[in-house]
């Protein structure tokens, strides 16, 4: 249960891709470029969100980024978005997760509201209807839009909530972009809400298995469980099963 946060390999050998240098220069040129657009005209943020996602998610696969002499996929995106890598990862989400046939149309409501559908079709998985969400992104003004993402995924209306502030130095921004982008891919979810919840919950649980207060480290779990997308809460049950199963069994076969 500790430790959700950390991705794994499954025990799979990862093989490196052979470096196509060509076309790596192809991409990054064109990653460049939509960047500079980007920078200097407002309609071009709007009108090439996908095709950079695009980009973006094969420079990944392709490890382009060791063209330029840069040791990871993290410092390359430090160095095309100082700001802030989250927006990187909303694109390439945008192109991975929703289907290719309304990628065109996508252009007409914007990255912002394209990263909203993207938790819905996560969240829905093969019964997602991208028409209907389609439709409503074009039609409804974007917080609209958000609170009917925000309605759907929670069956409720979005609960009151309180601004809370931080002061954070530069340093700690990359270990904390990191931890909330590790929570989004888990969560299926780029809301900070729910990332937030996940690593706090997380941690509560830990501290509360170390000082032995079986309550408070329940309470702390079932945040957890109730963090995770339905999938995910039918597998965890289903090893949950598995795991009392055997228990049962040791249990019951004790030596003559």
């Amino acid at each position: 249960m500790i430790g959700w946060t950390h991705l794994t390999t499954n025990g799979r050998v990862l093989e490196e891709p052979k470096l196509n240098r060509r076309r790596g220069l192809f991409v990054l040129d064109k990653v460049d470029e939509i960047l500079s657009w980007e920078r200097t005209v407002e309609q071009e943020k709007d009108s090439r969100f996908v095709q950079l996602g695009r980009y973006l998610c094969e420079v990944r696969a392709g490890q382009y980024w060791k063209i330029e002499n840069l040791t990871s996929f993290d410092d390359f995106l430090s160095k095309r978005f100082p700001e802030s890598r989250r927006k990187a990862y909303y694109l390439m989400a945008i192109h991975e997760q929703l289907p290719r046939r309304i990628h065109s149309e996508l252009r007409q409501v914007g990255w912002s509201k394209a990263t909203e559908l993207v938790k819905v079709a996560r969240r829905d998985g093969e019964q997602f209807d991208c028409a209907t969400w389609l439709h409503k992104a074009a039609e409804l003004p974007k917080e609209a839009f958000k609170r009917e993402v925000e309605k759907h995924l929670n069956g409720q209306e979005t609960e009151p909530w309180e601004i809370i502030y931080f002061k954070l130095y530069k340093s700690q921004l990359p270990v904390i972009e990191q931890a909330l982008e590790t929570a989004a891919l888990m969560l299926g979810s780029s809301r900070s809400r729910g990332c937030l919840e996940m690593i706090a919950a997380d941690f509560v649980a830990g501290a509360q298995l170390e000082s032995a207060n079986p309550t408070s480290w329940l309470c702390a779990l079932g945040r957890l469980y109730g963090l995770l997308p339905d999938q995910q809460r039918r597998e965890f049950l289903h090893q949950i099963g598995d795991l009392n199963e055997i228990t049962s069994s040791g249990a019951t076969s004790t030596p003559a």
